[in-house]
């Protein structure tokens, strides 16, 4: 116990949890070998911290420690930039490169969010774990590798091998030794404790006074589900100490400042995995039905002006009757066709595929097919985006 309460001191851990504390004993065991390591967990619960006490406790701590973010990397560079590429490979491979393998070669790497890697990319880095070997792209040599590998990921693995989208046995080779960081709404006793250290450092930084927690909104805050997790906690408590005259919080100001949802709700680890999807579902129905708002506002000024009513004026019947003598008639069957068809809202998506499918198009159309400036405009990642294209049936 006396070496996991040095592991958190040195790197900033803070929590007196059973669950976090067997979480760091079962690193500590394993740093020694060159076992692959899988750290699952929600995001935000400081997973990263792990791969970095796993490599700083091993025999390769003077090597190298590459991080690899493998959901940041576009899916059509990603085998380049793990394991490098010759001259000429593709365009723009004006020199040859080195890959993170390469480059790790006698350390460790981390790989972040793994479950994002293609299938194709997950073939190659089943053949590293197996055999230490790889192949440059555009190249026919064979090269070794000596590197301990250590993954991370907030998805439900077992879910996307049922799925199709990860590979069983690459699995079963990262997961030779799991850890699960719990969430923070599983560790209570921590959440009033973090809460404190995040408040102090923003008073240290800014020179104010650290604000405090009255009895009733210790108590909300330790009941509150923490979806987010320790990464939403530190930035509720850096706006309310920026943000608040008072440094006394009672519980309805606390509240203020939380998510009204109920405790129940909150995602367990195998729900996880879907929480960010749930986010960005969210976010599109939201640009979907606000573009939609949009276009008919749009269409009604345009009928507005192109009638003569001018811009902002009711489309009532009143207004009708009064300029009747001031503009051509048209015939009932015209009158149908001219404004009816045009005022009406459009055709609403049947489903919520349809919805999303309906926003990635308008996304893309806006940027000229530009999965990087779509994906940047509807808050996803480029990977995220390429995943949602293929699962809709999209046609660029």
């Amino acid at each position: 116990m006396n070496t996991i309460l040095a592991v958190k001191q040195r790197y900033g851990i803070i929590g007196n949890s059973e669950l976090l504390s067997r979480a760091l004993e079962i690193a500590l065991r394993v740093a020694p070998t060159d076992l692959s390591v899988l750290v699952t967990g929600e995001s935000g619960v400081g997973k990263e911290f792990f791969p970095k006490i796993i490599h700083d406790h091993s025999a390769r701590k003077h090597g190298k420690y590459v991080a690899v973010n493998c959901g940041a990397i576009p899916e059509g560079t990603i085998d380049s930039e793990l394991f490098g590429h010759e001259k000429g490979a593709f365009t723009g491979a004006i020199d040859s490169r080195k890959g993170y393998f390469e480059e790790a070669d006698g350390g460790t790497i981390f790989l972040d969010e793994v479950g994002e890697l293609p299938l194709s990319t997950q073939v190659r880095l089943l053949r590293v774990l197996q055999t230490g070997e790889f192949i440059r792209v555009g190249s026919a040599k064979v090269q070794k590798t000596n590197v301990r590998v250590v993954a991370a990921t907030n998805n439900n693995l077992q879910r996307a091998i049922a799925d199709g989208r990860f590979r069983e046995d690459l699995y079963y080779r990262l997961n030779t030794v799991p850890i699960e960081v719990p969430a923070l709404r599983e560790r209570p006793e921590d959440i009033y404790l973090l809460f404190r250290k995040f408040a102090a450092d923003v008073a240290v930084q800014y020179r104010m006074p650290a604000i405090t927690l009255d009895a009733a909104a210790r108590d909300m805050l330790e009941r509150y589900s923490w979806r987010g997790n320790i990464r939403q906690l530190k930035n509720v408590a850096e706006q309310i100490s920026a943000i608040e005259q008072s440094r006394e919080i009672t519980a309805p100001i606390l509240s203020r400042y939380l998510q009204q949802e109920r405790t129940s709700s909150a995602p367990s680890l195998s729900g996880a995995s879907s929480f960010d999807d749930m986010n960005t579902e969210r976010e599109l129905l939201y640009k979907v039905l606000f573009d939609m708002r949009t276009d008919i506002n749009e269409m009604k000024m345009m009928l507005q002006q192109m009638r003569g009513y001018g811009v902002g004026h009711p489309m009532s019947s009143e207004p009708r009757k009064e300029l009747a003598g001031l503009l051509p008639q048209p015939s009932v069957s015209q009158e149908f066709d001219y404004a009816e068809e045009v005022v009406d809202e459009p055709t609403v998506p049947h489903s919520k595929a349809d919805m999303q499918r309906e926003q990635i198009v308008r996304a893309l159309r806006r940027n000229g097919g530009s999965r990087r400036a779509a994906a940047a405009e509807l808050f996803m990642s480029e990977r995220t985006l390429y995943r949602r294209i293929k699962e809709l049936g999209i046609e660029e």
